[in-house]
This record gives C-alpha cells, structure tokens and sequence, in this order.
C-alpha cells in the first residue's frame, strides 16, 4: 500500500474513505510549502523547522509517539533490540536523532557514565531531552547531547563508538542527506562496531510524502553503504517488531 501514497489516483481514493483527515493533511500540506520556501531547499533546515512546529504541539508527538504510552513502547522496543544485539554497559553509543530520548534514556541508564552521546539538529526537541533526563534522575550518567547542522560528524573522533543507532531518521531524509552520513560513519565507527538505521520500504516506486516521509527500495540504501566500502544487511529479526525497516553497516571484517 505505501507504494501508492505518491499517486494522485491513491490521493483521491483516500480522502474519499477518510474525509475528516483533508483539512489535516491540508494544513500540513500548506506548512510544507510555506517551510520550503522559507529554508530554500535545505532539507536540514527545513526538518529543524517542522521540529519546531511539532514540539510546540506536543514533544512526544514530534518524534512519532504523541501518547506517552507508546512514546515508552517504541523506546523499549529500541532498547530491547539493541540488548538482544549484544549492547554491554562499557560500549560507546552514539545515536543520531536523539530526539527527547525516547529510546535514549533507557540507554544513558545502562551505559556506564559517559558513554552515551546524542546528535539531533533540532535545539527544541534537545531541550525536552533535558527535561527527560531530569525527569529520569540520569544526571550522574553524564551524557552528551548535542546540536548539528548536518550529518557530516565533524566533531566526533575517529574510532570512538561501539554502536551507532539511528531510528525513524532517515525514514525523513531525502537520499543525499542519508549519503552524506554514509560517507562519515565510517570514520567514527570502531573497527568491530556496527551502525543500525530504520527506513520506510518500498518494493516500487520510490517517493515521499510532503518533504517528510520518504520510501527507499531496500537495495539503494544497501547497494550505497556497499560502494562505500561497508558490509551491509537487511536485518530480517527486527521487521516483525516496527512498521519501518532496518538495515545494518560494519567495516569489512580484516
């Protein structure tokens, strides 16, 4: 079904079934061309803005989860995952799209202090993830939280992170902004670690919807991350647990 989204004839149908979801779906559409106007094309800028919009609403909402039932459902989710992988309390972990620490916080209790570093280019969606870790007393626990402009990783050292872990990223990112951050994990990725990132499939077409949600054919992302010198995998575990789907890079074992 998501393979349709991007056509007129789906559109139609859809409001046709739903008509209480037009003036919504309107609304978003106006913000849309209003915020790409504005930030000329940067995609980065762009998404910083429609953070902004959606944490005035609602925090939890701005990262998927506006209940906050669920907001912990889908962080366990993560975690447990992670866990299940092999995530020791002496690892390293960076998490791009931190967001307010849906999964985060969970991380930062189990991590050894220090440990846990988190990137998201959203100042207002960084400050609710202050509130979660007063909120969770994880103070003692010391974790980084930073903003970014992009995806580059600049400031990060070399062989520094044990796990990197990116979820319902770059399910907003258009395909340069994605490559851009293949081109630099790489270099902050220790040599036995390995990055997970989710993504909207799609076995047809490839698309967004409204600058926001974007479908990838599993083999564009895993055919990229290869020419860049990764071993990559379609990680078939996780695709009964989330709607998105995930993928995961190592350095090339010597």
């Amino acid at each position: 079904m998501a393979d349709e989204r991007h056509q007129l004839t789906y559109r139609v149908r859809y409001a046709l079934r739903h008509p209480d979801r037009i003036r919504p779906y309107l609304r978003r559409a106006w913000r849309d061309l209003k915020l790409r106007i504005r930030t000329r094309g940067d995609h980065v800028a762009y998404y910083r803005e429609v953070m902004r919009h959606d944490v005035a609403t609602n925090p939890r909402g701005a990262v998927g989860t506006p209940s906050r039932e669920r907001w912990l459902a889908l962080g366990q989710l993560q975690f447990d995952y992670l866990l299940e992988h092999g995530l020791q309390p002496h690892h390293d972990v960076l998490e791009i799209g931190c967001g307010n620490l849906r999964a985060g916080w969970r991380l930062i209790e189990h991590l050894e202090p220090r440990r846990y570093h988190g990137l998201d280019i959203s100042p207002d969606v960084l400050l609710a993830a202050n509130h979660t870790v007063a909120e969770h007393a994880l103070q003692d626990k010391e974790p980084n939280l930073r903003l970014v402009e992009d995806l580059r990783l600049e400031h990060l050292p070399a062989d520094r992170f044990d796990v990197v872990h990116a979820h319902s990223v770059f399910s907003h990112c258009p395909l340069d902004v994605i490559l851009e951050c293949f081109d630099h994990v790489g270099r902050i990725l220790r040599a036995d670690g390995f990055f997970d990132f989710t993504f909207n499939a799609t076995a047809g077409e490839e698309h967004h919807v409204l600058h926001e949600d974007y479908y990838y054919r599993p083999d564009t992302l895993l055919d990229a991350a290869r020419a860049r010198g990764f071993e990559a995998v379609f990680l078939d575990d996780w695709e009964p647990r989330h709607k998105q789907s995930k993928i995961r890079l190592r350095h090339p074992a010597s």
